[in-house]
């Protein structure tokens, strides 16, 4: 073998090797995207869950409170005076 020909066989496998190394990659990639994406789904769910809790509990909240406030009677608006001279 001349070393031209082992200097050709060098480049291919390193071409193969890092090609390889491409696609395995995007693979682990895609099927740990895969993974995830339930448990985000999820997760999102309880979030969602938690917050319409916390809602709910806020709104109870503010009818006791103002269920609690002391009720003022409507104020009669007072009728103007007639002016003088007319």
């Amino acid at each position: 073998m001349t070393g031209i020909t082992l200097l050709i066989f060098a480049l291919g496998t390193l071409i193969g090797v890092l090609m390889g190394g491409a696609l395995c990659v995007r693979y682990l990639r895609h099927e740990i995207a895969a993974d995830i994406c339930p448990r985000l789904r999820r997760l999102q769910l309880q979030l969602d869950n938690l917050e319409s809790a916390v809602n709910l509990a806020l709104v109870t909240r503010y009818a006791e409170l103002a269920g609690q406030l002391p009720r003022e009677a409507p104020r009669e608006t007072p009728v103007p005076a007639p002016r003088p001279g007319r």
